[in-house]
């Protein structure tokens, strides 16, 4: 592999593992079940992209590539399917949403 590959990988494999640091702050510091769903999936997502395109970026072969990014809608699939689960049964249980000046 060429420097540039080198490069690109370990850029996207960065940017991928901070996504999923800033998900997991989210997740310690919101208030609410709500809020924390939404950090997390949105930057738990990104990430996942973001280190997918870094591992297809070193696969040896196109189809590898390729299988390695179909990991991505899949993964997009479930945390929309799950994170609605979550938000249902939060909704069920009668937890309202956090309002500024809530403690």
């Amino acid at each position: 592999m060429s420097a540039v590959t080198d490069y690109a990988s370990a850029f996207f494999l960065v940017v991928g593992a901070f996504f999923y640091c800033a998900g997991t702050v989210g997740l310690l510091r919101f208030p609410d079940v709500y809020a924390r769903l939404h950090a997390l999936t949105k930057a738990d997502n990104l990430g996942l992209g973001c280190v997918l395109a870094g591992l297809a970026v070193q696969a040896e072969s196109l189809v590898i590539a390729l299988k390695l990014l179909l990991i991505w809608p899949l993964g997009l699939a479930a945390s929309a399917a799950v994170s609605y689960a979550i938000a249902h049964r939060a909704d069920t249980l009668g937890l309202v949403p956090w309002r500024k000046g809530d403690r």
